[in-house]
Protein backbone atom coordinates (compact mmCIF):
# COMPACT_ATOMS: atom_id res chain seq x y z
CA UNK A 1 0.00 0.00 0.00
CA UNK A 2 1.25 3.46 -0.83
CA UNK A 3 0.38 6.73 0.87
CA UNK A 4 1.12 10.13 -0.64
CA UNK A 5 1.50 13.38 1.29
CA UNK A 6 2.36 16.93 0.27
CA UNK A 7 4.78 18.93 2.40
CA UNK A 8 5.78 22.56 2.06
CA UNK A 9 9.46 23.22 2.76
CA UNK A 10 11.26 26.49 3.32
CA UNK A 11 14.05 27.37 0.89
CA UNK A 12 16.83 26.21 3.20
CA UNK A 13 15.34 22.76 3.79
CA UNK A 14 14.39 22.33 0.12
CA UNK A 15 17.93 23.24 -0.90
CA UNK A 16 19.38 20.74 1.59
CA UNK A 17 17.07 18.01 0.31
CA UNK A 18 17.95 18.69 -3.32
CA UNK A 19 21.72 18.77 -2.65
CA UNK A 20 21.58 15.60 -0.54
CA UNK A 21 19.64 13.79 -3.26
CA UNK A 22 22.20 14.79 -5.87
CA UNK A 23 25.16 13.82 -3.68
CA UNK A 24 23.78 10.45 -2.60
CA UNK A 25 21.99 9.44 -5.79
CA UNK A 26 18.82 8.77 -3.78
CA UNK A 27 15.47 10.27 -4.64
CA UNK A 28 14.16 13.08 -2.47
CA UNK A 29 11.26 10.83 -1.49
CA UNK A 30 13.66 8.09 -0.33
CA UNK A 31 15.59 10.58 1.79
CA UNK A 32 12.35 11.77 3.42
CA UNK A 33 11.24 8.16 4.04
CA UNK A 34 14.63 7.32 5.58
CA UNK A 35 14.49 10.35 7.87
CA UNK A 36 10.94 9.51 8.97
CA UNK A 37 12.01 5.94 9.74
CA UNK A 38 14.93 7.26 11.84
CA UNK A 39 12.60 9.59 13.75
CA UNK A 40 10.20 6.73 14.39
CA UNK A 41 13.01 4.48 15.67
CA UNK A 42 14.39 7.22 17.91
CA UNK A 43 10.94 7.81 19.39
CA UNK A 44 10.48 4.08 20.05
CA UNK A 45 13.68 4.10 22.10
CA UNK A 46 12.22 6.78 24.38
CA UNK A 47 9.15 4.88 25.55
CA UNK A 48 10.14 5.57 29.18
CA UNK A 49 9.38 9.28 28.63
CA UNK A 50 5.65 8.58 28.90
CA UNK A 51 6.24 8.37 32.66
CA UNK A 52 7.98 11.74 32.96
CA UNK A 53 6.19 13.87 35.54
CA UNK A 54 3.66 11.15 36.41
CA UNK A 55 5.26 9.49 39.41
CA UNK A 56 4.36 11.00 42.80
CA UNK A 57 7.16 11.68 45.24
CA UNK A 58 9.02 14.51 46.92
CA UNK A 59 9.78 17.37 44.56
CA UNK A 60 13.26 17.72 46.00
CA UNK A 61 14.89 14.45 46.97
CA UNK A 62 17.49 16.30 49.02
CA UNK A 63 14.74 17.50 51.39
CA UNK A 64 14.53 14.06 53.01
CA UNK A 65 17.41 13.57 55.44
CA UNK A 66 18.68 10.07 56.16
CA UNK A 67 17.20 6.81 54.98
CA UNK A 68 14.62 6.10 57.66
CA UNK A 69 10.93 6.13 56.86
CA UNK A 70 8.90 8.75 58.70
Amino acid sequence: MSYTITVRLDEELASWLEKTAQQTGLSQGQIVRDQLAKAKAANANRAFMRWAGVINGPRDLSSRKGFSKK
